[in-house]
């Protein structure tokens, strides 16, 4: 029997409601497969962590995670702890400590969801945006001087390495042939942006020469957003830069109908070190503790993250019990307009599973 070991870390929020609903989808998903089985280690690592030792994960949390098959990760942000703490001292040190630079985001109405755009039905649009996530304007590079002066200054560079940025176009050029249509759209905003941007402009043109089957386009971000609203039906695979793609990504969510229904995967392509695969909605503090936190983009995490353990079969029947509770209806979580609570939605899941 094949087995995984799966690190995971619940975070803030409503991190700690939603993985363990994950967990349990996985388990049942596991005994009935009777062909794999995932065994999971919980890390208390987040602000709660913070609060007590000043770190929100261990100095030699790279090293412990390093083993591990995956990573399934809930969410980090507390109100009383600064964003940029939290962020860059648990998920990103993560994300960048392990490499994992392609961050991808698919994005679908789901059977049985409504789309806030007009007439918009499941069909409608089926995209993929790849998010550069190892440098671009998330690089961690600047620095303030002068404090507490008015002459205090404060810089965040954007790095853009050819290395880099070939890295991420190769990959998303790949996913794009893998998908029916064949079809990529680079985001930039060079028109502004002169040196990196334009350099990212360059390395796509280079890159798209290998790969005359992909159809390519080139759309500068704040278009971008307008095509997706007015034209959703002509895109499909998207790359962009680590802010832009972060960006894009959740309008991307509230247009297939909640950020709570939207997963994403931080991969490591070559697969040195795990992957990790989280839902890309906050810790919602102000629904923290109330049942009603929506675990549907958790669910849909854990399918990528089977997908990319080699697990194609189980994830397409997690994916079809997703499919088939959204398209009922009748345990959707408040932010879809249902009633139902984070135990219900969890278990209408768990239950379809065994009738797909």
């Amino acid at each position: 029997m094949r087995e995984y070991r799966i690190a995971a870390i619940p975070g803030d929020g409503i991190g700690k409601e939603v993985i363990p609903a994950g967990v349990e989808v996985l388990q049942r998903l596991a005994r009935l497969s009777n062909e794999f089985r995932i065994d999971f280690t919980d890390f208390d690592w987040g602000s709660d962590l913070y609060r007590r030792t000043g770190l929100l994960m261990p100095d030699d949390g790279l090293d412990t995670l390093k083993p591990f098959d995956a990573i399934y990760f809930g969410a980090v942000v507390d109100p009383h702890v600064p964003d940029h703490v939290t962020l860059w001292g648990l998920r990103l040190k993560i994300c960048q400590g392990f490499d994992q630079y392609a961050n991808v985001r698919p994005t679908r109405i789901l059977p049985g969801l409504r789309s806030p755009l007009a007439d918009t039905k499941p069909g409608r649009f089926d995209w993929v945006i790849v998010r550069e996530n190892s440098e671009g304007e998330y690089a961690g590079q600047g620095g303030r001087s002068h404090r507490g002066h008015p002459g205090e200054i404060a810089t965040e560079v954007s790095i853009f390495t050819r290395a880099g940025v070939a890295r991420i176009m190769r990959f998303a050029f790949d996913l794009a042939r893998s998908r029916p249509r064949k079809k990529l759209t680079v985001i930039t905003k060079s028109n502004a942006q002169r040196h990196g941007m334009v350099l990212w402009d360059e390395i796509a043109a280079e890159a798209a020469r290998d790969f005359p089957d992909v159809s390519v386009d080139k759309e500068l971000v704040d278009a971008a957003t307008v095509r997706m609203v007015n034209r959703p039906e002509s895109l499909d695979t998207i790359v962009a830069t680590n802010l832009h793609a972060d960006i894009l990504s959740d309008l991307a969510a509230a247009l297939a109908g909640s950020i709570g229904i939207a997963p994403t995967g931080n991969v490591n392509p070559e697969r040195k070190y795990p992957s990790m695969f989280e839902p890309i909605h906050g810790s919602a503090f102000d629904i923290m503790g109330k049942g009603i936190a929506n675990p549907i983009g958790t669910f849909w995490s854990g399918v990528m993250m089977l997908d990319h353990l080699g697990e194609k079969e189980a994830a397409a029947r997690l994916m079809r019990a997703i499919e088939r509770v959204t398209g009922e209806g009748t345990a959707l979580t408040r932010d879809l307009g249902g009633t139902a609570t984070t135990a219900e939605a969890t278990a209408a899941v768990v239950a379809a599973l065994d009738g797909v």
